[in-house]
């Protein structure tokens, strides 16, 4: 089961929840309510969070993990196990509660988007556990109500990505690895997206326009922005980029570089400055839970 483990339907534990990144990001305007309209690919990488769930005789849905800063009421995780119960539960039904333990690995505030892939995968996990037979489009309408980014999640697919982040349409990528550095700092998106200097113009492109190449195609429009206002992005990005060319993701803090081979990636990661967070990464070509989702 895609890596999982389950037992009687009461458990499913070992279900991964994959970061991703930004192999460039546009943004090529801005809707009157102030969300931007972007234009990206985003790719499945195998750095990931991994979570734990078990049901409960009660109807309870607890984190059993701290997680610094984040209090489990706000905690995506916990609220997208909060809506899929609720949807359950307009059918008729009240489902069991769960208890949820999760391995971060994934750092906050990098651009990975860890929060939103923890959402997507709990809530591919308890639609099995439940039994609640949402298919894969119903959840990613639900998961579209917790943040823009849950949906790609939810595809289980590479994608090319726009609107603000709900339009997706699957796109193949070259298998690599990369080299990920988080600089140490973590760079609130909001301050990001109101900066007078943001570029909001950027001529929308194609599909068919993005080669399939990892990093030979386009920019991220945060990235002058975000190096600007936080310059150990900007160290990031200048250090990698004697290895290879060098883009942040999202909006920050995690900048990422692309190599041909483990070795090659392995000899740039022996070098990272030990003030600095420093992970090997291989693409995914599908999501690890995928086998989860019905279409």
């Amino acid at each position: 089961m895609s890596g999982t483990t389950a037992s009687n339907m009461k458990h499913l534990h070992d279900c991964r929840a994959p970061a991703k990144l930004n192999l460039f990001l546009h943004v090529v305007g801005r809707r009157d309510d102030g969300y931007h309209l972007l234009q990206s690919v985003f790719q499945l990488i195998d750095l990931a969070d991994v979570l734990h769930f078990d049901l409960r005789d009660d109807e309870a849905i607890v984190r059993v993990t701290d997680v610094p800063n984040v209090p489990a009421s706000d905690d995506l995780i916990v609220r997208a196990a909060q809506l899929l119960a609720d949807a359950v539960a307009q059918h008729g039904r009240r489902p069991a509660g769960v208890d949820i333990t999760i391995e971060k690995h994934i750092p906050m505030g990098g651009g990975l988007g860890g929060g939103s892939s923890d959402a997507a995968t709990t809530l591919m996990a308890l639609n099995h556990l439940w039994q609640a037979g949402l298919t894969r489009s119903e959840l990613m309408r639900l998961g579209l109500q917790l943040g823009a980014d849950v949906p790609f999640f939810l595809l289980g697919e590479n994608a090319f990505v726009e609107g603000i982040g709900e339009q997706l349409t699957a796109v193949p990528t070259p298998p690599a690895w990369f080299v990920v550095i988080h600089p140490g700092i973590s760079v609130p998106t909001p301050l990001i997206f109101r900066a007078p200097e943001l570029t909001r113009n950027t001529k929308t492109v194609k599909m068919a326009d993005f080669s399939g190449g990892l990093l030979g195609f386009g920019r991220n429009d945060l990235q002058a922005v975000a190096a600007r206002a936080f310059p150990p992005v900007a160290d990031a990005v200048e250090w990698l980029s004697g290895f290879g060319e060098a883009r942040m993701t999202g909006s920050g803090a995690c900048v990422f570089a692309a190599f041909a081979s483990e070795t090659e990636a392995n000899a740039v990661l022996q070098r990272v400055p030990a003030a600095w967070r420093g992970w090997k990464a291989r693409t995914l070509a599908a999501h690890p839970m995928v086998d989860l989702l019905q279409s």
